[in-house]
């Protein structure tokens, strides 16, 4: 957290808990996406509970797409200028940005950029882009020396959040599909994947 020498204000990286938290984080929700679809079928991994909604691919897709937007929009960040007035704001919003994945009863339409459009057609491939983009944000994460809460861009619908925040999303954002295909799977009309597509 930064602190005041008497005019100037110091900027300091992240705090060894605040690291270790996010990788944390990183760690156990990727665990959990690639445990929830682990041995699926083609036939399962496509299917829709309803034409808007996505399927596994479409949602896998969605956090690879995701997690690469939100390292871009970080880096952005860190390139302006520190804005430590926006900090205690920011802080405010712990309970909103921890509480992310729980909160499944609001919804949030995601960004054009960040929505699926079939980009890997092929399951593992996908896998692969989800595991290769979980790697950079956990290289990031363990490695930045950033002041992370000096530098802030905003959330769809909460606003203006710091860079470490952004981070602790991206876990929690991870969660809130894991629980999303959780209900795909639930479906009633979900393939048998003892019965071959017809």
């Amino acid at each position: 957290m930064p602190i005041h020498a008497g005019r100037k204000l110091v900027l300091l990286e992240m705090e060894s808990h605040e690291r270790q938290f996010v990788l944390e984080q990183l760690a156990s929700s990727e665990a959990r996406l690639l445990g929830v679809v682990d041995g699926l079928t083609p036939q399962q991994w496509v299917f829709r509970r309803s034409p808007e909604r996505w399927s596994i691919a479409g949602n896998v897709e969605h956090l690879v797409l995701f997690e690469g937007f939100i390292l871009a929009a970080i880096a952005r960040a860190l390139e302006g200028p520190a804005e430590g007035e926006k900090r205690a704001l920011a802080a405010s919003k712990e309970h909103l940005v921890l509480g992310l994945a729980n909160a499944r009863s609001v919804k949030f339409n995601a960004r054009p950029a960040v929505c699926p459009v079939g980009n890997w057609s092929d399951p593992d491939e996908l896998i692969a882009e989800l595991k290769k983009a979980r790697a950079r944000t956990v290289d990031f994460a363990a490695n930045t020396r950033a002041a992370l809460h000096d530098h802030f861009f905003a959330h769809i619908a909460f606003g203006d959040l710091d860079c470490c925040q952004w981070l602790e999303v991206i876990g929690q954002h991870t969660l809130r599909h894991v629980y999303q295909i959780e209900e795909v799977k639930a479906d009633p009309a979900f393939p048998d994947p003892d019965c071959p597509a017809a």
